[in-house]
């Protein structure tokens, strides 16, 4: 059962004058240590119902399956090391094959994408294109073999890992002008997605009208390489958020949250409608949601399944919890533990937002399990 097919991810948040009165209590339960490489990508399988409770985190050229217990425990189910000692993995992202068989989507240094069967965590298909390090990757959750990969290399690629093809490349006129660092799709509108980068701006793309492309690639018999990669150089919507680079940018609802080098997350709503791609378009901001020391460079927030929650952590090891149904923004809890003092690299948030997860530079990996209400 794929979750985004039973539940759909386009509501809108924040209606009216909602603000939550309750605070939520969160308990340590668990810790473990990887080792002395840096965990830069860590995240919960939304794309199956049957493993809501598993995890995937990534860093030096390892990866590595968890699955998290009820009683609190965190338990190692699969591990996988790149001969490679060279390589060095920021990103993952969960697919699943036609059968059902879960499948992770993995980059970093190298800018190879790897394709791995988790079943015997072996790569399926190593995907080349980019001309630098991968910095985000992302799949599509209406559409898994789908997925998007923004580089170093200033461009945004968009893949069928099923068919090993790269379909569109996303660079040039209207595209970015540093690093591209962040992408995401579109909860529920297939065609669109956003990247934002090191140019300090935030895009929002549309596959729309070039959507034949992505058909054509699932039924392509040549050889991948000989596909006819569509370059695409204008977006629909640009704009500058931020005075600083943005390394995180998610979809909540038809609104857009993302984060700067300026110590903040920004909620906000663009203005699509006679938006050009070359000029600089508008936007209301609804809420901005303070996140002290967190102006590090790679530092990516998470979300529940249902965008009720928020969670980012800091390079002095603290954990910002945010209710995103409160008006004006509520935060419900500030996570920390003496024994934490190491930059945050990403949160993971499990599919009910019950389980906090956060992966560090030290190399080590902490659980929050929120307390029932006495």
């Amino acid at each position: 059962m794929a979750a985004s097919e039973d539940q759909p991810r386009g509501q809108q948040p924040l209606e009216g004058s909602l603000r939550s009165t309750n605070k939520k209590k969160f308990k340590l339960t668990n810790t473990i240590q990887e080792g002395e490489h840096s965990i830069y990508g860590i995240i919960f399988n939304f794309i199956d119902a049957k493993y809501f409770d598993v995890f995937a985190s990534v860093g030096g050229n390892y990866v590595n399956i968890y699955q998290c217990m009820k009683d609190g425990g965190i338990g190692l189910l699969q591990h996988y090391f790149d001969e490679d000692k060279d390589e060095c993995f920021y990103t993952t992202s969960w697919s699943c094959s036609h059968e059902g068989t879960p499948i992770l989507v993995v980059g970093g240094l190298k800018g190879i994408l790897h394709v791995i069967d988790v079943r015997n965590m072996k790569i399926i298909k190593s995907l080349i294109g980019h001309g630098g390090p991968i910095n985000e990757v992302k799949t599509q959750p209406l559409k898994p073999s789908i997925a998007l990969t923004a580089s170093k290399d200033e461009s945004i690629r968009l893949w069928n890992i099923q068919t090993g093809i790269c379909i569109m490349k996303f660079a040039g006129e209207g595209g970015h002008r540093l690093d591209a660092l962040s992408v995401d799709f579109h909860p529920s509108d297939i065609y669109k997605f956003l990247s934002c980068g090191m140019d300090s701006t935030v895009k929002v793309w549309s596959i729309k009208m070039t959507w034949s492309h992505v058909e054509e690639s699932f039924i392509w018999t040549d050889l991948p390489s000989k596909f006819p990669t569509l370059a695409i150089e204008l977006p629909m919507f640009t704009v500058a958020v931020h005075v600083n680079y943005v390394d995180c940018n998610r979809w909540v609802g038809n609104f857009i949250m993302s984060k700067g080098g300026d110590n903040e997350i920004v909620l906000w709503e663009p203005k699509l409608e006679g938006a050009t791609p070359l000029e600089e378009g508008s936007l209301d901001i609804l809420h901005k949601y303070p996140v002290p020391d967190s102006n590090h460079w790679f530092m990516k927030f998470s979300l529940d399944f249902k965008f009720m929650t928020m969670a980012i952590g800091n390079r002095k090891g603290r954990v910002y919890v945010w209710d995103l149904l409160s008006s004006p923004p509520e935060l419900i809890s500030k996570l920390s533990t003496s024994n934490l003092n190491s930059t945050i690299r990403q949160t993971a948030l499990s599919f009910n937002g019950s389980t906090i997860l956060c992966c560090c530079d030290d190399g080590s990996i902490w659980r929050w399990d929120q307390v029932a209400a006495s």
